[in-house]
């Protein structure tokens, strides 16, 4: 585990999961030796704080499958601030190595938080290898799954590379053509010509490449093809507790539906979940969302788990981005009466709620004149003050969370720091077959990269340097030129022509398609493509 040692401020240690404890060097060596692992799952319940899992459990009544995997923490820290965005902090998990706010899958432009390697300038915004991609080349099965736009940063860390998550038409388009065998989640919109600046319409696209393109819960189960992308919003996902079980499948079923389609890939396979709304729910201070979501992520890793048990080669690493929100059980109310609350002080008034704050909003009328009975009705809330009523009717569409959230924290006595991330350590939940290493202690969130990859036997910077190529220097050093020419580069030597389209693995050599084993990008100043693109002409 030479990466990952190096990777962490504090080390790591590594346990063989047969004992849970801390095991020799030389026990490690023995249990690799004993122990293959041909498949690993990897779930990211976006923005979940160590609270949020607590006040699961006590809603729930009873232990969460996530409590049986404990064994470490996480530190969530970015390349230059302590505090984590989803886009590097999901890179550092995709990629092993630690980026800037906004970028996904690329290096940042510096590194400046202590204990960070340094960024060389001329490899600023250089995109890198993710494990999903690491795992394609080796010849394993691929998935991403998110509740949230399928574009969204965490699946996309995965998937793309681009430094600004916000250009979902560059993101989208990288997905596509990254050869991703099993996708599902939301984002339809931005797959259509008329989501899409461009203009282009990827479901035909998606189609075109051999996918089954789907969009019920009903298409979902009864779909046995070898590569599926499913699209269950055009949008994010609604959440769980809001969520209808004919129009979207819930995290479990996305999930288990891709591992039976993965498990069929004799070289294994590598999966990515995200419970993406659990971040969202956070942002907007929202038990509600908060509690529907974790339990949804909850049901999703008991799928994983269940079925690493009985597969003996499959290892699971459930761990979040970052914390969210702040969120504590008790708050400024409780901080003489904190030790003599009963539990139904904070559960009883969550038990009221049916629907999420961002499910209410669909229960209001158009003049939202009917805001008591409907906070009565879904949340057990009879005693809104004039300030709490002004504030339902004023809050804008897509919005009303942020408004009901704080009204149903305060009855729960549930306290909030923030509207925004938080920096503390995470907890990393770790399944692995017996006799195999499983990352344990306080390690750093680039360790689960390493982890990942090593498990697999996949090089993650060799398959960097053969995915992605300055363009420039490459096809300067064979005697080419090259040019760009609207949305793709146009390369010459000896009477050839290749034009390499950004965002996609096709070239065209002479007019004649060729598929390359991986994306060309774009990063708005330099351009990247496999070596396979260069051999095409130098060969």
């Amino acid at each position: 585990m030479r990466k990952m040692v190096a990777g962490a401020m504090a080390g790591s240690l590594l346990a063989a999961s047969a004992s849970g404890a801390a095991a020799q060097d030389a026990d490690l060596t023995q249990a690799s030796a004993q122990a293959e692992i041909e498949n690993v799952i990897l779930l990211v319940p976006d923005g979940m704080a160590i609270d949020a899992t607590a006040l699961a459990r006590w809603y729930k009544g009873s232990a969460l499958t996530l409590d049986s995997m404990a064994s470490g923490l996480v530190r969530t820290h970015s390349a230059d601030a302590p505090i984590a965005d989803s886009a590097p902090a999901g890179t550092a998990f995709a990629t092993g190595y630690k980026s800037h706010t906004g970028f996904v899958g690329v290096l940042p432009d510096e590194a400046t938080t202590p204990g960070v390697p340094t960024v060389d300038p001329a490899d600023a915004r250089k995109p890198i290898a993710s494990v999903l991609e690491a795992a394609k080349l080796d010849g394993k099965a691929t998935g991403i799954i998110a509740t949230s736009e399928i574009m969204h940063a965490t699946p996309a860390d995965f998937t793309a590379h681009y430094p600004n998550r916000g250009n979902y038409d560059a993101l989208s388009m990288q997905q596509v053509y990254n050869g991703v065998d099993v996708v599902l989640g939301g984002g339809s919109q931005f797959l259509t010509r008329e989501g899409r600046p461009d203009g282009a319409n990827l479901i035909t696209s998606i189609q075109a490449l051999g996918y089954d393109y789907i969009t019920t819960p009903d298409e979902l189960r009864q779909t046995d093809a070898a590569k599926v992308w499913g699209m269950f919003a055009p949008r994010a996902m609604a959440y769980d507790m809001d969520r209808d079980p004919a129009e979207q499948p819930s995290l479990a079923e996305m999930t288990d539906k891709a591992i039976e389609l993965l498990d069929r890939d004799e070289d294994g396979f590598f999966l990515m979940v995200e419970g993406s709304k659990v971040d969202w729910a956070a942002h907007a201070n929202d038990p509600i969302g908060i509690l529907s979501d974790v339990l949804a992520f909850d049901e999703a890793v008991k799928v994983a788990l269940d079925f690493a048990k009985e597969d003996g080669s499959t290892a699971v690493i459930a761990v979040t981005d970052h914390g969210n929100g702040g969120l504590t059980i008790g708050d400024r109310a409780t901080s003489g009466t904190y030790d003599k609350e009963p539990l139904s002080a904070f559960i009883g008034p969550l038990k009221k709620a049916k629907l999420t704050g961002e499910g209410v909003e669909g229960k209001l009328n158009e003049g939202r004149t009917n805001v008591e009975q409907v906070m009565a009705d879904y949340y057990g809330i009879t005693d809104l003050t004039d300030e709490e009523l002004q504030a339902i009717r004023d809050a804008q569409p897509g919005r009303l969370n942020y408004a009901v959230g704080p009204m149903i924290s305060a009855r729960a006595h549930i306290g909030w720091t923030t509207g925004g991330h938080t920096g503390g350590d995470v907890v990393l939940y770790t399944y692995a077959p017996e006799g195999a290493e499983r990352p344990m202690g306080v390690i750093d969130n680039t360790d689960i990269a390493w982890y990942m990859a090593e498990s697999l036997g996949l090089d993650l910077d060799a398959t960097s340097e053969r995915l992605f190529v300055d363009a420039k220097k490459a096809f300067a050093a064979i005697g080419a030129d090259y040019r760009t020419d609207g949305d793709q580069l146009v390369v010459t030597l000896d009477g050839q022509t290749l034009e390499l389209p950004f965002h996609k693995s096709i070239a065209r050599l002479d007019g004649k398609s060729v598929a390359l084993e991986g994306v060309i990008v774009h990063n708005g100043k330099r351009i990247y493509v496999p070596q396979q693109a260069v051999e095409l002409l130098a060969s």
